[in-house]
């Protein structure tokens, strides 16, 4: 089968900023990553429609933020455009954050519920972290290699090498091709006709239309509960907020996507609903070869918990002792 030969660009700016592909080596770096991506054909095209769902959004808050709109292609090399995406060494969400990262740009990943999934806040996150990287670095490249392999790596080999430029920085694999593969997305996606790709109108994936409200819920309730309220599927309620990672959403307040007309009867039959579900405490009077685990197993609990709930310091109970039970 012929495969046609398609040029690789010898012009190319990020963000704005030059790329110097008029350095052999440089090209050739980026000649690579630009082969690698065109003639992905079945990748381009999921790009090009989870683009559809994400790239007007991104936009809006990149020209809000005052920020280059290339930086929506990060995302891409992140994730492929996918919220639910994971690494193995830890990074979730569309754009990737690690714990420590997303801890530190205000992302909640404790317990049973992981903001790094959230695409709003984590894009609010990933921007703000951009920008500050930018801020460091002075140039664009040098902030999106950071945002690969952390602002340390860089300020580092920077210092050690004794230049200034990504393009001339010895730096991991992943991220000497990490910038290069964000421009070969640039050039793809920016003008896919130019290389062979017409996706028709309407075939793109769209952003759902929900509405999202403050619901206040004054005990765990379970995601199923939940969302028969509102008239949706257990799946529907994930999809729409993928932050919440267990079946249940512990007590509080918090802000729900549900489709347009579907939040306003959780909002205000969340506290009834609380209400069913609120724990019930029973008593159990410890007897002879109990023991804190069993009790544990017994009423569907963790011997965690049965601690906490009674102050127990230790796994040690006496016979005749009383214990508070939640179920």
């Amino acid at each position: 089968m012929w495969v046609p030969f398609i040029p690789t660009p010898t012009e190319m700016d990020l963000c704005g900023e030059a790329v110097p592909l008029g350095d052999e080596e440089v090209w050739e770096r980026f000649d690579r990553e630009f082969t690698i991506v065109v003639y992905s054909h079945a990748q381009v095209y999921l790009w090009l429609k989870r683009a559809e769902r994400f790239f007007p959004w991104f936009e809006d808050e990149l020209e809000r933020r005052g920020l280059p709109r290339d930086l929506k292609y990060v995302a891409v090399a992140e994730s492929d455009l996918q919220h639910t995406a994971a690494s193995p060494m830890g990074a979730v969400g569309i754009w990737q954050f690690i714990p420590a990262t997303g801890n530190r740009y205000g992302l909640n990943a404790k317990g049973v519920i992981d903001e790094r999934y959230d695409f709003e806040k984590a894009t609010g996150s990933a921007l703000n972290y951009l920008k500050d990287l930018h801020d460091m670095f002075g140039n664009w490249a040098l902030a999106i290699a950071a945002y690969n392999c952390g602002e340390g790596r860089v300020r580092q080999e920077l210092a050690q090498q004794k230049v200034r430029d990504y393009y001339s920085l010895k730096l991991p694999l992943e991220t000497e091709r990490y910038v290069f593969r964000i421009l070969a997305i640039k050039a793809v996606l920016s003008d896919p006709a130019r290389y062979g790709y017409a996706l028709p109108a309407g075939a793109g994936y769209k952003m759902p239309d929900v509405e999202t409200v403050s619901v206040r819920f004054p005990a765990t309730v379970p995601i199923q509960a939940v969302a028969d309220l509102a008239g949706i599927t257990y799946r529907e309620f994930k999809r729409l907020n993928p932050s919440f990672r267990s079946s249940d959403i512990p007590s509080g307040t918090y802000l729900l996507r549900f489709p347009k007309g579907r939040g306003d009867r959780v909002a205000e039959g969340a506290e009834a609903l609380a209400e069913r579900f609120k724990p019930r405490a029973v008593v159990h009077t410890v007897r002879s070869g109990d023991t804190l685990s069993g009790i544990a197993r017994r009423y569907g609990v963790t011997t965690d918990e049965i601690k906490r709930w009674n102050g127990l310091r230790s796994n040690i109970i006496r016979t005749g002792q009383r214990l508070q039970i939640q179920r």
